[in-house]
């Protein structure tokens, strides 16, 4: 009887959760606070523990990703307002040439989606495949497929991007690890959905570039070299750090080691970043104090959102956990004998299907996941690929309710049917792509 309130709970916590979103149009933050309320009170918990386990979840969560999240946010709104995002893709291109470039807005989308939301990142670089695609004549499809692989394998793998940083708190994982398997799953699944699609659906679909080119704003761009090394330093101080405290580098002081933890930890390593994107994006290239405290303040507003829905999924997990909904549903997955990384990827590409939200599949895909991993004994390298499974699945068939699919159809000038066919078709494969790649790995693990 327990065990099938239980199950009733869950089911029924995802079904109004869906209803809320895709039905009724209410915010997903109340939607998620709104079903593991319904799980919680189907599953027996009383008001005063339904209330606690809000705060517990909500706290648990937010004490890590809002700081992260935030300071990533405004670094990418520095970058971007410098052009530096668009001093990486001219550089990637002149080392190139025209001939390559369609590898080289893999790279370019690859590496500006680190500190750049996905929707900014290309709205950034549109003029750019514009401009290409007047070059050579070809499919603007060509440049485009190449650029968007980058962008959203990126965005959806690689931290401190908020999607994996949301998953990867929600479950245990150190970014550290995730960084490294997003970058080794990325490649593959940038060079199947980007390159090689990208090749394909050109021939099949000729695109030419609108009539009413974007203008650039006319700026010096900041230097190639500086903007590189400002954007890797916070991800090798994180990597840096995750290796260190693993004892594979050997070293044993402990001054040394409290300091690379230090420096290493997420917070102080976007920090690090922060000061120097100040100073050499910022102030060295004539922005005033005051222009800088705008940029930066305006890169908040839809950090806030991403903060508010993963603290919303920290208490969907809680709930799962607390009711032993969650042990529950491992045990019957284990019974059953379906993979732990299967149920991660097919629960986050469900949620993305149906409802449409990346962000919202990834959030809710780990609340359900994290529960199922307490008593797995998963390495840090596992945990670390079942965040990327997590984040293929969330990236899976974008359609019609991703805004998304809405922005690219019209940046690109075409038509529903033919961004079905392009940008949708490009997201699936990348999705596919992405489990069978993080699967192998993990299995070698």
């Amino acid at each position: 009887m327990i065990e099938t309130n239980l199950i009733l709970a869950v089911i029924a916590g995802i079904f109004i959760l869906l209803f809320l979103i895709l039905r009724l149009k209410i915010n997903a933050f109340i939607a998620l606070l709104i079903g593991s309320i319904t799980v919680g009170l189907i599953a027996g918990l009383d008001a005063p523990q339904i209330i606690k386990t809000i705060q517990d979840g909500m706290g648990n969560t937010l004490g890590f990703v809002a700081t992260v999240v935030g300071l990533g946010a405004m670094f990418g709104a520095i970058l971007e307002t410098s052009g530096g995002a668009k001093a990486i893709a001219n550089f990637m291109i002149a080392k190139f040439g025209l001939k390559n470039a369609p590898g080289a807005m893999v790279i370019s989308g690859f590496l500006i989606a680190i500190p750049v939301f996905f929707d900014v990142a290309f709205i950034i670089l549109v003029p750019m495949i514009y401009a290409l695609q007047r070059k050579t004549g070809k499919s603007l499809l060509l440049y485009a497929i190449p650029l968007l692989a980058g962008l959203a394998i990126t965005h959806a793998f690689i931290p401190p991007t908020p999607g994996p940083i949301a998953v990867a708190d929600i479950i245990g994982a150190e970014l550290g690890w995730v960084i490294l398997v997003g970058f080794i799953v990325g490649i593959p699944t940038a060079l199947v959905s980007g390159l090689l699609f990208g090749k394909y659906i050109s021939k099949k679909i000729h695109v030419a570039a609108p009539s009413e080119i974007l203008k650039d704003k006319d700026m010096k761009l900041p230097n190639i070299g500086l903007t590189l090394l400002i954007i890797a330093i916070p991800i090798i101080l994180i990597l840096f750090n995750t290796i260190s405290s693993s004892g594979i580098l050997g070293l044993e002081n402990k001054t040394v080691l409290n300091l690379i933890a230090l420096i290493g930890h997420p917070f102080s390593a976007l920090i690090i970043a922060n000061i120097l994107a100040w100073y050499f994006f910022g102030v060295r290239r004539g922005f005033t104090k005051e222009q800088l405290f705008k940029i930066t303040g305006k890169s908040l507003a839809p950090a806030g959102t991403i903060i508010l829905l993963t603290g919303a999924g920290g208490v969907f997990k809680q709930v799962l956990t607390n009711t032993g909904a969650g042990e529950l549903l491992a045990t019957s997955l284990s019974n059953v004998g379906f993979p732990i990384l299967a149920f991660a990827f097919v629960s986050a590409a469900i949620v993305r299907i149906i409802q449409g939200s990346s962000t919202v599949a990834m959030i809710t895909a780990a609340g359900l996941v994290s529960p199922l991993l307490i008593n797995a004994e998963l390495s840090s390298l596992q945990l670390a690929c079942m965040v990327i499974a997590i984040a293929s699945g969330a990236s899976i068939f974008s359609h019609v309710n991703d805004s998304g699919f809405w922005l690219v159809g019209q940046y690109l000038g075409i038509t529903e049917k033919q961004t079905f066919k392009s940008w949708t078709m490009m997201t699936t494969i990348l999705a596919f792509t992405g489990i069978v790649a993080v699967s192998i790995l993990y299995i070698l693990l």
